[in-house]
């Protein structure tokens, strides 16, 4: 059995722990409260640009956008992979990774090539340790993202995409469900199919202004931003939220572990009484 001294040491290490996990399960629940906020606000624009993206495609303009048209044969699938900058989050990393990759050992089982935008300092290591082609990234987004910020490497897979470079693009990130849930989603953006977005059969008219390549030029690229910048609040949500759960999980478990090393400790110092009382009269016995 360790001495008393040892014990103390050790329970005063785990209260310490303690302390930090506890003050960061209150940082992320106020963090959460603001991540959930900007999420629920940007749901009801991504859902309407994209019932508007899905009509158009249903549209018989004089110009058709290349993100409309599906290419015949796919030989290069882009991904854009949206994760965190900072870990102890739970397994949300862990499982958006893990599809992905499942995914793209399905995609090199048909011999199609893989191109990768990362967002987030996570993913952006492991596509690096495992020697994906990283086309473009973003790191250091911080607690509220900004457009400006992910222009340019959402650019970089729209002209790989417009010059023939890839022919499906992808997105992949975590959904926020509730507090205690997040589903890693991944779903196709580019191109772009009524159908595929459950967008109801017809034909669709519409008069542009000034003409229909400007407008549907700039329709298309704000469709693709406003999906990864809605992909992105979902995944801050869902790291705050799972951050939060984990930090309470280990606040939790450093509770129990106290008690238990406090037991011990009271057994340790009562053994040792017991001992020294025990050797104070076997001395009197002998005298």
């Amino acid at each position: 059995m360790p001495s008393s001294k040892e014990i103390r040491t050790k329970i005063k290490s785990v209260e310490n722990t303690r302390k930090i996990t506890k003050a960061m399960e209150m940082v992320a629940a106020s963090k959460m409260r603001k991540a959930q906020e900007r999420m629920r606000a940007t749901r009801p624009y991504a859902e309407k640009i994209r019932n508007v993206a899905a009509h158009l495609s249903n549209a018989h303009p004089e110009y058709k956008h290349s993100f409309l048209v599906k290419r015949d044969t796919v030989h290069q699938i882009g991904i854009i992979l949206v994760t965190s900058d900072k870990g102890l989050c739970g397994g949300l990393n862990t499982n958006i990774l893990r599809q992905t990759v499942a995914r793209m050992k399905e995609w090199e089982g048909q011999k199609q090539g893989i191109s990768v935008c990362a967002v987030g300092n996570k993913g952006f290591g492991f596509m690096s340790r495992m020697g994906a082609d990283v086309k473009s990234h973003i790191t250091a987004i911080g607690d509220t993202p900004h457009m400006s910020k992910l222009i340019g490497p959402v650019k970089v897979m729209l002209d790989a995409y417009m010059n023939g470079e890839i022919d499906q693009l992808y997105i992949c990130y975590n959904r926020f469900i509730n507090t205690m849930k997040q589903e890693p989603v991944i779903e196709q953006i580019l191109p772009l199919t009524g159908e595929r977005l459950g967008c109801a059969t017809g034909h669709w008219d519409y008069i542009y202004e000034p003409d229909a390549k400007e407008v549907i030029d700039g329709l298309m690229v704000r469709y693709v931003e406003s999906l990864v910048f809605h992909a992105l609040a979902e995944n801050m949500a869902s790291e705050q939220s799972a951050r939060m759960v984990a930090m309470k999980s280990a606040s939790d478990n450093a509770k129990n572990v106290i008690e238990e090393l406090k037991l011990v400790y009271n057994k340790a110092r009562q053994a040792a009484i017991t001992k020294e009382i025990s050797e104070i009269v076997g001395g009197a016995a002998a005298v």
